[in-house]
């Protein structure tokens, strides 16, 4: 199992709307291309409030490499994703990082 995770910087006084995103739009796409989300998160304390993190689980890179290309390309996607950024982008920039669990991990 790999875990990608993923950070994004987003805009300011735009988290509402990245949040909302994901959870009316992106989500619903993810679950019928078959993409597992691993969890989300936002900073309480510490760093700063305008990142969103999340963790997406794969059963292998070839498997993150075919679903993403095919997310990427989704017509769906991309007419939602322009619609809620007719007022400007969400994010600034993002980061992501593809995890390996050590063998003592709770989560393999």
């Amino acid at each position: 199992m790999i875990h990608e995770q993923r950070i994004y910087h987003v805009m300011p006084g735009r988290m509402p709307d990245l949040l909302a995103r994901f959870e009316q739009v992106t989500l619903p796409i993810w679950a019928r291309l078959g993409i597992r989300q691993a969890g989300f998160w936002t900073i309480l304390i510490g760093g700063s409030n305008h990142e969103l993190i999340y963790l997406l689980e794969w059963d292998s890179m070839a498997e993150r490499e075919q679903k993403w290309a095919i997310f990427s390309a989704d017509p769906e996607w991309l007419e939602k994703r322009s619609r809620t950024e007719q007022n400007g982008p969400l994010i600034s920039s993002f980061s992501n990082a593809f995890l390996q669990p050590t063998g003592f991990s709770a989560i393999k």
